[in-house]
């Protein structure tokens, strides 16, 4: 009887463990990570797909709270504080739900990412950031239901919804001129390098601060690198006195620039500075 129960015992187990089938998930989790100026999001979130059924006021009801996906909650991770509709959020990691309309969304970041699908029970102190985005028709049906980050900025970027026939966005704001300006300030307090300089001068021209202070650390950077200066750093040297109206130092930084990208074989800099220099009508 004892033995029976062995060959019993073993045949179970060599039962379940070839009873350990692996099949794909229907709707297959996804992470992306986004860096923003000098703010890093990370997303997870899973992704269901129409398989030929009506998604916005069928599937997922209108004036319904949805998960925004499948699965367990979708995720948004700030390593900075940010600024969504208007509202501060503190850096941390937030579940986003969606109630979908025809027009619009209401879209939540909530402060509580353990449930699975939505909360039982629904706590509007948790709500950090609701935002009402308009529904813009898509041209073409986006079979499984997709997020993205778009129009990128130094600033901001949009988090983006797309499934069906439709594409919601909600814009994110980040504070990097605030953390850029902290840094510039902090390194021209000590004692900064050529590529501190650099740095400051192209992030002014970039961001449309002070030219003249631009100029100033453009020209400070270039003196300090010498006969050594890369064609890259002579380009935005020319662009940065052309920003200031000192057309003749810009055309004469961008030959500069132009004949050390030759030397280098850089096509796209022989381009850049041969039309700049065309735009500015040097001789």
């Amino acid at each position: 009887m004892k033995k029976l129960l062995l060959i019993l015992l073993a045949i179970t187990a060599a039962f379940s463990v070839n009873a350990q089938i692996t099949t794909p998930q229907p709707s297959p989790f996804s992470k992306l990570e986004q860096k923003v100026g000098l703010t890093d999001i990370t997303l997870e979130y899973s992704r269901p797909s129409m398989r030929g059924r009506v998604i916005f006021g069928g599937l997922e009801p209108y004036g319904e709270l949805w998960r925004l996906g499948a699965n367990a909650n979708t995720k948004i991770t700030f390593s900075t504080d940010v600024t969504i509709g208007g509202n501060e959020v503190k850096a941390g990691t937030y579940a986003i739900f969606a109630t979908p309309n025809e027009t619009s969304w209401n879209v939540v970041f909530y402060n509580d990412a353990s449930n699975w699908g939505t909360p039982q029970k629904w706590d509007d102190s948790k709500v950090v950031a609701m935002v009402t985005a308009e529904v813009y028709p898509m041209p073409v049906k986006i079979e499984t239901f997709t997020m993205t980050f778009d129009d990128l900025t130094n600033s901001s970027a949009v988090l983006g919804m797309l499934w069906e026939s439709v594409y919601v966005g909600v814009k994110i704001e980040v504070p990097t001129d605030e953390m850029v300006m902290a840094s510039i300030n902090e390194a021209m307090n000590g004692t900064p390098a050529a590529n501190d300089y650099f740095a400051a001068a192209v992030y002014y021209l970039q961001e449309g601060k002070d030219i003249n202070q631009a100029k100033t650390w453009i020209d400070k950077a270039i003196s300090m690198a010498g006969d050594k200066a890369p064609f890259w750093q002579l380009r935005q040297q020319s662009l940065i006195y052309a920003k200031s109206g000192d057309k003749k130092g810009a055309i004469a930084a961008a030959k500069k620039s132009l004949a050390a990208a030759e030397a280098e074989g850089n096509a796209d800099y022989v381009k850049m500075n041969k039309d700049s220099l065309k735009e500015w009508g040097a001789k």
